[in-house]
């Protein structure tokens, strides 16, 4: 499948920075996207594998094999060899940029902080994510949703064959990917803390309490979440507070980043299995977050959620500059207005609120409230830079 959304979006990369990294868990498909957009682009390009022994031989002295290079430069599995950023760096500053590097790697906290120190204002970081509404047909919306959108758990030939292979990758990401990427928990921790947040899976985190499950320092489980979350299998979302006269919640909410993954953590395999799960509902919320934020084009940093101690919430909330933006996901085919939609246009001052559901007509509820069939997201909801 040929991911035309993705390759433009690192292609408009590429044209303004000199460094652009693709980042993602492993299978989540970079590799393959790399070689599209290496053909979209045309031109010369040169391609490194780190884990392929060859070239990582000749990139023993990377000023020496990389000064001259032309074009588009890829280096896959960086993360393998870091001293790479220094170079980078000095290459980056050359006049008229002569080559543009497309840097791959499995992301990590590590690699984050020592990329973006080393090649601050010179790099650009794309993270991939797994296949989303806008590269399946709309009918396969819930096979997406029970698969998840790693590449080879929804093209695999039946959902046997799928939920297989996420036990196996759950077992590898957790036994040799993050050890890998430098994280030192057990793994059999934070197998115990990823299975422990998928049951808290769209629920706001007590801190203690977790801690008390495993027996650690709440302050020790918030380094579990951030190494879930620098891999990018976990999402953190933020409660949004300002100075209004309601009590509000200011604990995160926790996702699976992946549907496919929560439902393998969660021993849910077919579609009849996680109609009737408890989860069901967090699960179709998280899906639908996920493809909110990447349909609108937004960072991570300008999401949140908003809950009030009186009960009124917004399971989404989306800051751009003075634009607020509101959705509310809801697992049935026909949504109503409630009240707490109603306190959220007012105490937020919203400019809109969208309400995500399993139907199939976009429609008016109300004065700045429209029901939009997930499916539907990529024709008639408009990203937040139009």
């Amino acid at each position: 499948m040929i991911r035309r959304f993705h390759v433009a979006g690192v292609l408009a990369r590429l044209r303004e920075y000199p460094v652009v990294a693709l980042l993602g868990p492993r299978q989540i498909g970079k590799t393959t996207l790399a070689r599209q957009v290496v053909r979209a682009a045309g031109g010369s390009a040169t391609i490194f594998d780190l884990e392929h022994a060859p070239d990582a031989r000749r990139l023993a002295e990377p000023s020496h094999a990389l000064a001259p290079l032309r074009g588009l430069v890829v280096l896959d599995e960086v993360q393998r060899q870091p001293g790479l950023f220094e170079v980078l760096r000095v290459l980056a500053d050359r006049p008229r940029t002569p080559a543009r590097f497309l840097v791959l790697g499995s992301a990590s906290p590590p690699l984050f902080r020592q990329s973006s120190e080393t090649l601050a204002g010179r790099v650009s970081f794309y993270d991939l994510g797994g296949f989303s509404l806008n590269e399946v047909p709309s009918r396969e919306v819930g096979k997406l949703w029970l698969r998840g959108g790693f590449p080879r758990s929804f093209l695999a030939r039946t959902n046997t064959a799928s939920t297989a292979w996420r036990a196996t990758f759950v077992r590898t990401f957790l036994e040799r990917d993050l050890p890998q990427l430098g994280v030192r928990t057990p793994t059999a921790t934070l197998r115990r803390f990823w299975s422990m947040l998928a049951h808290l899976h769209g629920q706001t985190l007590n801190w203690s309490e977790l801690g008390r499950s495993l027996g650690v320092a709440d302050t020790t489980v918030r380094g579990y979440l951030d190494e879930l979350e620098g891999a990018l299998v976990v999402r953190q979302l933020k409660p949004w507070f300002e100075n209004i006269s309601k009590r509000q919640v200011r604990a995160p909410k926790v996702y699976v980043k992946d549907s496919g993954l929560l439902h393998t953590l969660l021993d849910i395999e077919g579609k009849d299995e996680l109609d009737g799960h408890p989860k069901a509902g967090a699960s179709w919320e998280g899906f639908a977050i996920q493809e909110v934020i990447l349909r609108l084009g937004v960072r991570d940093d300008q999401c949140f959620f908003w809950r009030t101690h009186a009960g009124a919430e917004l399971d989404l909330l989306v800051v751009a500059g003075r634009r607020r933006r509101g959705f509310e996901v809801k697992l049935t085919d026909a949504p109503t207005v409630t009240p707490s939609m109603r306190a959220a246009l007012d105490d937020l001052g919203l400019d809109s609120l969208e309400v995500l559901y399993a139907g199939a007509e976009t429609y008016d509820l109300a004065p700045r409230i429209r029901a939009v069939p997930l499916r539907r997201i990529w024709t008639d909801v408009l990203p937040i830079t139009r």
